[in-house]
């Protein structure tokens, strides 16, 4: 399953949900990218690695079934969730 997220780097605390980042991320629709704040910086890809890990715990898979597929340089990004949980849309779903 490939996923749309837009990372908000230096946030004060990590977490995983819907904050309008669709529109203002060039997406279509609010809502349409899941946002994942993360407190590492932008430097080195420490953002990045962090928002893999947090929308990996978020979900319940492991680090490695969370795939950046686009979007290293970028805080949009495209992953890919391999063998992503059953009830994924449902949790989706609730964090708008």
């Amino acid at each position: 399953m490939r996923l749309a997220i837009h990372v908000h780097p230096g946030a004060a605390r990590t977490r995983v949900g819907h904050g309008g980042g669709g529109s203002d991320a060039g997406l279509p629709g609010p809502g349409a990218a899941l946002d994942v704040w993360v407190t590492a910086r932008a430097v080195e890809g420490q953002a990045t690695e962090a928002a893999l890990q947090a929308l990996a715990d978020a979900i319940g898979v492991r680090r490695r079934a969370v795939r950046l597929v686009t979007g290293a340089r970028s805080r949009i990004k495209i992953v890919e969730i391999d063998d992503p949980p059953a009830d994924l849309a449902e949790r989706l779903a609730a964090w708008s």
